[in-house]
């Protein structure tokens, strides 16, 4: 049902949008740089191979590697540890107004001439979160109990993972606001959908090699079975 009633309202404003909204010709740059698919892959291939593109595509390709198995495992070993799923998710509605005040407030500190300083102000800070989440998962056995989870267990979940999104957004939006300052205004949309896809892709491998680290890194132990290691699944079926 709520799949159903936002896929709705996607297609119904988006209908609204195409019929009802005309394009303001007084505003559209007289100079076209691109004509079609072709000429845009090209200029995309000419801006890449800019050093100065280059250096920060290996910046941002690599910098959130610290924050991969944090962002992407610790929700998952919380359930494990038998936090309920719905709990979990019941955590994520506060964090809703958060994630929309927050860029109205950082995005003053990220209106200068330096927006990157704060994306590096928020990166120690952000790893320092990675510790902390994993002294989460090492604790949350040990405050469990036959009723499930107290409650200032939650309120700690909750700090760690609001004070966790003020940390993500500042270099979120710190990075916007950098690849809109760089990019060309003649060619502003191509220029900045690939900076931030290269953003996005810098934040989403880490995550899957993280997830796919998982098994390998964890270690198991075998209850009632002598000179048997679990160290991998076809093991631990055995």
């Amino acid at each position: 049902d709520f799949l159903f009633f936002w896929g709705a309202v996607f297609l119904i404003t988006t209908t609204l949008v195409a019929l009802l909204k005309k394009e303001n010709k007084e505003l559209t740059p007289t100079k076209e740089e691109t004509k079609g698919i072709t000429d845009t892959y090209k200029l995309l291939f000419s801006i890449i191979k800019m050093p100065a593109v280059l250096t920060f595509c290996l910046l941002i390709l690599t910098a959130k590697v610290g924050f991969s198995a944090a962002d992407a495992v610790t929700g998952l070993k919380l359930v494990e540890e038998g936090v309920p799923k719905e709990h979990l998710a019941l955590l994520v509605v506060p964090m809703v107004p958060l994630q929309i005040i927050l860029p109205l407030i950082i995005s003053k500190y990220t209106a200068g001439p330096q927006p990157l300083n704060t994306f590096y102000k928020a990166m120690p800070f952000r790893l320092l979160f990675g510790l902390e989440f994993a002294f989460l998962v090492w604790w949350t056995p040990k405050v469990k109990h036959e009723g499930g989870f107290p409650v200032y267990y939650y309120i700690v979940v909750l700090l760690s993972y609001a004070l966790h999104q003020i940390t993500l957004y500042s270099m979120y939006v710190a990075i916007m606001a950098f690849n809109a300052k760089v990019s060309d205004p003649l060619i502003g949309g191509t220029y900045m959908t690939l900076l931030n896809t290269v953003s996005n892709l810098g934040g989403n491998w880490p995550s899957t090699v993280a997830l796919w680290l998982v098994d390998p890194l964890t270690v198991k132990e075998c209850a009632g079975a002598q000179n048997q290691t679990c160290g991998t699944a076809v093991a631990a079926e055995v």
